[in-house]
């Protein structure tokens, strides 16, 4: 069994992040508040030719923050582990704090 997957082209490899139940003062959260679908990017791939053959990399790197769209993606699941697998521009964008 694979232990490590590198994404072919401009895939990106993505880890949802699971939103807290509680808030930090100890609240439960109820599930019908809107939370974004977010995801840490895990794993990138090289990046896309174009038509010169230059290599475009990808504008992700391992460890970004992103929001995923609400349906999407290829599920993959690795040592036990699920992640979900985007084309680059599939992604919406890079979240920042």
């Amino acid at each position: 069994m694979a232990k490590r997957l590198i994404p072919s082209l401009s895939r990106v490899l993505v880890e949802k992040l699971v939103q807290p139940k509680k808030s930090a003062g100890g609240i439960l959260l109820p599930e019908t508040t809107k939370q974004l679908n977010s995801a840490k990017v895990v794993a990138v791939g090289p990046g896309e030719r174009d038509r010169d053959g230059k290599l475009i990399p990808v504008s992700f790197k391992e460890g970004d923050a992103v929001l995923l769209p609400e349906y999407g993606g290829t599920e993959v699941k690795l040592a036990e582990k699920e992640y979900l697998l985007f084309r680059e521009h599939d992604i919406l964008g890079r979240l920042e704090e």
